[in-house]
């Protein structure tokens, strides 16, 4: 077997980056091996269920990324709930590009996406809101408190990338994350 000339995370930030910028309906199969550097033969060789298996791959590949940079980091009990919080949104920096990059999550939200991937997607964003609200506990917040600061939390990740995006600045992005440490440690 000849090795691969793309390896998997070229592969998935290629297709990330397309369906970041242009949803499920507006990338074409062409865009996507574009973005890749593979020819589409080899794309619908390696995702035999075209775009819609990409799709899935791709919120596979997010799925893996939160469970370990958001889930087990902002759980895990051998660092203080400080350190474990400032650490996630070093992570949340870092995937979103400073504020550059759009979510996955919500350009493939679109109505004609969520009979496709509603699922997969709700799962995504209720790792997040469960990890967040295990925070919130450890810093010592009631439990309706800490999951209403954990979706609070969520809002202003996503919203502020919109803003960012809509405004053509990451200041919002970037005000929002220190407004989260700001409230988790007041």
């Amino acid at each position: 077997m000849r090795p691969q000339k793309v390896d998997d995370q070229q592969l998935m930030t290629g297709l990330m980056a397309v369906l970041r910028a242009k949803g499920f309906d507006g990338a074409s199969m062409n865009d996507l091996s574009e973005a890749t550097g593979l020819k589409k033969a080899s794309l619908y060789h390696r995702f035999p269920g075209g775009k819609k298996e990409i799709a899935e791959a791709v919120l596979a590949y997010t799925g893996d990324w939160s469970e370990i940079n958001i889930q087990q980091v902002l759980t895990d009990q051998s660092q203080t709930p400080l350190q474990r919080l400032q650490q996630a949104i070093a992570n949340i920096r870092a995937l979103y590009d400073d504020g550059q990059a759009i979510c996955i999550l919500r350009a493939l939200t679109m109505d004609s996406s969520l009979p496709l991937f509603g699922n997969l997607i709700e799962e995504r964003f209720q790792v997040w809101i469960d990890a967040f609200a295990q925070l919130g506990r450890d810093f010592g917040f009631a439990d309706e408190k800490a999951k209403k600061l954990a979706l609070e939390t969520l809002i202003r990740v996503q919203g502020s990338l919109v803003l960012s995006k809509g405004l053509g600045t990451v200041e919002p992005f970037q005000q929002n994350l220190i407004e989260i440490e700001r409230i988790y440690t007041s």
